[in-house]
């Protein structure tokens, strides 16, 4: 089976931004934004979103989005996967963040990249250059990779640590984007949150703690997470300003 399937999972409770996946961005859902990005990029051969929630489910169904539910008890996004697993049969498994209504079909294709050229690969992501200020957020997740890509760890802190400020350190924001191996996200589902990923509240960590490699790729093009009701303002005049440029 080479079958290749995006998930996007959603749900509707969020503390800082109550029912994110519908709330507008330029007069569209925030959920339709992610899939008609995400579904443009080439080696998906399936997306759907894999939610808790029946408004959501609803929303799609009316608008011609496959949509699954499931449990309300997952903790992460990588474990409600595990469940379309269970059900929807593939080789990989692509996690589309539903609050990411930025991302491209360029972004889902990178991702696949190392797949094609390592068939050994298990876990993949994504990571974009950020400048020293933008390392100093803990909202915003550090990566630091050895020389052939690999992760080497994930930090809310800013790593890494330039001790004596000589020279130019930089920083890495991971893109919370990932594609799975169907072994890989068996192995993730079927672990014990780890003691790292406990402490930094990553849950990448547990792969690494777990001696199970993860492929980072660099792109050029950041995104905006939808937390707040500013991100939720500053991606919609990232798409007023996209539609403004086109039509001219």
């Amino acid at each position: 089976m080479n079958r290749v399937l995006g998930v996007i999972p959603a749900r509707l409770e969020s503390t800082r931004l109550p029912g994110k996946p519908l709330r507008a961005i330029c007069g569209r859902p925030m959920i339709a934004w992610v899939y008609e990005n995400a579904r443009q990029a080439a080696g998906l051969d399936d997306l759907l979103v894999a939610t808790d929630s029946p408004e959501i489910e609803s929303y799609c169904r009316e608008h011609g989005i496959p949509a699954m539910m499931t449990s309300r008890e997952h903790k992460s996004g990588t474990d409600r996967l595990a469940e379309v697993m269970a059900n929807e049969p593939a080789a990989i498994y692509v996690n589309i963040q539903g609050d990411e209504p930025m991302i491209t079909p360029g972004h889902v294709e990178l991702l696949l990249r190392p797949f094609d050229e390592a068939p050994a690969t298990q876990v993949s992501t994504l990571k974009v250059a950020i400048d020293a200020e933008t390392a100093l957020d803990p909202n915003v997740v550090k990566v630091v990779t050895d020389l052939s890509g690999r992760a080497l760890y994930f930090s809310r802190a800013r790593i890494p640590f330039n001790r004596d400020g000589m020279g130019h350190a930089q920083y890495f924001k991971h893109q919370g984007f990932y594609a799975f191996s169907a072994a890989a996200l068996h192995t993730f589902h079927h672990l014990p949150p780890s003691p790292l990923e406990k402490l930094e509240k990553l849950e990448q960590l547990r792969f690494l703690e777990n001696s199970i490699d993860i492929a980072v790729m660099e792109t050029p093009h950041d995104t905006i997470g939808v937390d707040t009701e500013e991100d939720l303002h500053r991606v919609e005049e990232h798409f007023q300003r996209q539609h403004s440029e086109l039509r001219r």
